[in-house]
């Protein structure tokens, strides 16, 4: 049975989108990994509360022989945070931690510097953990192979060598959900402060170890014998990062190297936790207040969704320079996956993959959206046609052409190269994301810019 759910799931990748009219169209893993340059990828699925099989497809890096193993290591990125989470939400269960007072009363080495904004609600690990805390920095580029790597206290600081903002509150704490790497990286520093222990430290003996996550790390950077087994990070066209990834010191936002069946161990034991059943970490009133959306689906580390009949579907992505994952798992039905790539272009096709698992396992959820096909003259296409850059980031251009009847958008980097579908005469659509693009007119009537994921492109060229 599990050889044919296998087989199953590689032969029937599904897009983000299909088109009303059309029969669903199905792919091959391994045809898809080189339409979107992935080099690698590796996949654990959970049934039935277990981990019913784990796979390694393609290689390590692009060029080389070295094949990926369900033991490759990749970077989790962000889901780096729930690991975290975990450890912060044990450590409250155990009274060492309040989540709800001011979190500056844990630090001692640094602290989150007041302003109008903390006057009447502070910074508390609940906000955290929630993302809800005001706190600033989304995410973290990280160190590249001969950049200087700051100290912690340096990325709280935003100061030289490192490369992200000073961490602060810039909006009243609970007043709004909105996303913040920082928020977690003070979050390592209280550990730090309290234990006396290296972050990492704390997270292999009261979370991995526990766990059986043998294979998993919050070292930075990647100590010298895991370095064979890890795979190479790499950009969107499919070309190896110089050096093979970046170093991530914000350990607790985005340091953890592991595999898919680490992570899959780590989703069983919420699940279990959730249902009483183990309390290797958490008791189930814990499990359950980390399953609870504080704001805009997300609780205490991971995004959260409430299915039904007792359902709730948990999961959280990652993307490193270099790498894509995404772990989702339910509780009440013992379903799940995990999907783990080495390439920026990785985000895609993990989608495809978890559709396809989703289908196959009879999942509830992560069906393609479908859409209707507008009728519009082609010949609009090529007032399109040109070359748009963002104004802040020159690297990022895209090239939009006319072929015939079709409308197709490439990057300049060659990572993509897909067709557009219109749902207008101005907006159009993928089949391999659910982004959108939108193109706008000056005001002398000429189309000389285009939105995409909510970023405005002016035309160059």
């Amino acid at each position: 049975m599990s050889n044919q759910n296998i087989q199953a799931v590689e032969d029937n990748l599904l897009t983000a989108v299909s088109i009303h009219g059309i029969p669903k169209k199905s792919y091959n893993l391994i045809n898809r990994m080189k339409y979107f340059h992935v080099p690698g990828v590796s996949i654990a699925v959970i049934n039935n509360t277990n981990i019913e099989w784990a796979r390694g497809y393609g290689v390590l890096e692009t060029n080389g022989n070295t094949q990926v193993s369900p033991d490759t290591l990749f970077q989790a990125a962000s889901i780096s945070k729930p690991v975290s989470a975990m450890l912060v939400l044990r450590l409250a269960e155990q009274g060492k931690l309040d989540l709800d007072i001011d979190a500056n009363k844990y630090l001692s080495s640094w602290q989150i510097p007041e302003n109008e904004h903390t006057e009447k609600n502070k910074v508390t690990l609940r906000g955290i953990l929630s993302h809800t805390a005001g706190l600033t920095v989304h995410g973290f580029q990280g160190y590249g192979f001969d950049d200087e790597v700051p100290s912690l206290l340096q990325i709280l600081n935003g100061e030289t060598p490192a490369n992200s903002a000073p961490i602060q509150v810039d909006v009243a704490p609970g007043s709004m959900f909105r996303y913040s790497g920082g928020g977690y990286t003070i979050m390592q520093q209280i550990l730090e402060n309290i234990s006396d222990k290296a972050f990492e430290e704390l997270l292999q003996t009261e979370v991995l170890d526990k766990l059986n996550m043998h294979s998993s790390t919050f070292e930075q950077p990647l100590p010298m014998q895991l370095r064979e087994k890890a795979a190479t990070g790499h950009v969107g066209a499919g070309v190896p990062i110089k050096g093979k990834w970046h170093t991530y010191p914000e350990k607790a936002a985005a340091g953890l190297w592991t595999t898919p069946t680490d992570l899959a161990e780590f989703a069983i034991e919420i699940m279990k936790s959730y249902d009483n059943r183990s309390n290797k970490i958490l008791s189930a009133s814990m499990a359950d207040s980390m399953l609870t959306a504080v704001q805009e689906g997300y609780g205490l580390g991971l995004a959260v969704k409430k299915l039904g009949n007792n359902i709730i579907r948990f999961g959280h992505g990652g993307g490193n320079e270099g790498f894509r994952s995404y772990l989702a798992a339910y509780t009440g039905n013992g379903k799940g996956a995990v999907v783990m790539t080495n390439s920026d272009n990785g985000d895609h096709l993990m989608m495809e993959i978890v559709r396809s698992i989703s289908n196959v396992y009879e999942w509830s959820d992560f069906l393609p959206i479908e859409k209707q096909v507008a009728q519009v003259n082609p010949n609009i296409y090529s007032q399109y046609a040109g070359k748009y850059q963002h104004p802040d980031y020159p690297d990022f251009v895209v090239q939009v052409e006319r072929e015939g009847p079709h409308l197709l958008i490439e990057s300049i980097q060659g990572a993509f190269r897909w067709e557009l579908y219109p749902e207008s005469e101005t907006r159009y659509f993928f089949v391999e994301s659910e982004a959108i693009v939108e193109f706008q007119k000056n005001n002398a009537g000429i189309f000389d810019a285009l939105i995409l994921l909510s970023m405005s492109l002016k035309k160059v060229a």
